[in-house]
C-alpha cells in the first residue's frame, strides 16, 4: 500500500453537550489509517489539557504521535459546533492556535522525503504564515503524489494560495460552494461540468471529486466522469462527511481503482458518518466492509 502523510490541523470539535476530535486532516488521515493501517500525520497541539489529553488519548489506540508536536505558546485548537435543523454543522473557529504554527524538524523531513507517496493538505492550517510557509514549502517534490482539500473557509484563502495548490496537486475535492470561489479567482464555464474539466486541463490535475451534499458526488479526469448519489436515512451528524469521502477517494486512488467504483465507496461511506455522532466512528466496524472492497479481497 503506498504512504500517506497528511498535515494540517488536529483540533475539538466542541458541540453543547460534548467534544469531539476533529480537524479535517486529522479526520481523513483516521480514516486513512484504519482503511489502510499506514498513515502518517503532521501536527501541533498545546501543551494544555486539551492537547495532552488528544496525546494520550492517540497514543492509547495506537495513532503514532511522534509528529505531532507538543507547542509550549500556542493554545490547542477548537471549533465551536451548532448543528441546524437540517444536520448541517456551523462553525466558530478559534485563532491562534498551535497548529497555526506547524514546523518541521529532522524526524519530519525525513518522513516526507523518505517515507511519503502521498501528501494531504488543506487550506484552513494555512491561514497563518507559519503553517503556510511550511506545506508550501514541501510542494515541489516531483516524485510525490499530492492531494488538496479545498476547505474554503470564511477568509482563510487568498486567489495566489489557492493557485499554488491546484498547480502543484495531482487530485482535488471540493464542494459546489467552493467551486463559486473559484469561479470569483478564474475564468471557469458556467456549468459545473465545463468549470472542473477547466481546473483539470489548465492546472493539469489528474482527478478531481467534486462533492454535492445531499446530491451526492461527482468524479472527473481528463477523459472520464462519473456521478453518484447515495441515499442516507437517519441523518445523525453530516459533520466530517466530506472528510469521510476524501479519504477513500485518496485510498480508491492510489490502488488504482475505477472512477465509478472509487465514487461509489467514498460516497457510501461519507453517507455511513452522516449517521454517526461526530466526524469518526465510534465502532471500528465501519471500516471492515470497506477494507475488503478497496483492496479487491471480496
Amino acid at each position: 500500500m503506498k504512504r500517506v502523510t497528511a498535515i494540517g490541523e488536529i483540533l475539538y470539535d466542541v458541540y453543547p453537550d460534548m467534544k469531539r476530535l476533529g480537524g479535517a486532516p486529522f479526520n481523513f488521515i483516521y480514516h486513512v489509517w484504519k482503511l489502510t493501517g499506514n498513515a502518517n500525520f503532521i501536527s501541533s497541539v498545546g501543551n494544555d489539557d486539551n492537547g495532552l489529553e488528544i496525546i494520550n488519548h492517540l497514543s492509547g489506540i495506537g495513532f503514532d504521535t511522534n509528529y505531532i508536536n507538543i507547542d509550549n505558546q500556542h493554545v490547542t485548537g477548537t471549533v465551536q459546533v451548532k448543528l441546524d435543523e437540517n444536520k448541517i454543522p456551523h462553525f466558530i473557529i478559534s485563532p491562534e492556535s498551535s497548529y497555526d504554527y506547524i514546523e518541521l524538524n529532522e524526524r519530519s523531513r525525513n518522513l516526507i522525503t523518505n517515507e511519503t507517496d502521498l501528501l494531504y493538505f488543506g487550506t484552513l492550517t494555512t491561514r497563518n504564515i507559519v503553517s503556510r510557509n511550511t506545506i508550501l514549502s514541501l510542494l515541489q517534490n516531483k516524485t510525490m503524489k499530492y492531494f488538496c482539500d479545498l476547505n474554503l473557509r470564511h477568509n482563510f484563502y487568498s486567489k495566489e494560495l489557492v493557485e499554488a495548490m491546484l498547480h502543484a496537486s495531482n487530485i482535488i475535492k471540493l464542494n459546489d460552494n467552493e467551486l463559486k470561489k473559484l469561479r470569483q479567482f478564474f475564468i471557469l464555464p458556467a456549468s459545473k461540468e465545463d468549470a472542473v474539466n477547466h481546473l483539470i486541463e489548465d492546472f493539469n490535475i489528474e482527478m478531481i471529486a467534486l462533492t454535492l451534499g445531499a446530491d451526492g458526488a461527482e468524479i472527473y479526469s481528463a477523459n472520464e466522469a462519473n456521478k453518484y448519489k447515495s441515499e442516507v436515512t437517519n441523518i445523525v451528524d453530516t459533520l466530517g462527511a466530506g472528510d469521510a469521502y476524501a479519504s477513500v477517494f485518496c485510498v480508491g486512488y492510489l490502488n488504482k481503482l475505477s472512477i465509478n467504483k472509487i465514487n461509489k465507496l467514498a460516497t457510501e461511506f461519507a453517507s455511513a458518518i452522516c449517521m454517526t455522532n461526530g466526524a469518526l466512528p465510534q465502532d471500528d466496524s465501519i471500516y471492515n466492509n470497506y477494507r475488503k472492497l478497496l483492496f479487491n479481497k471480496i
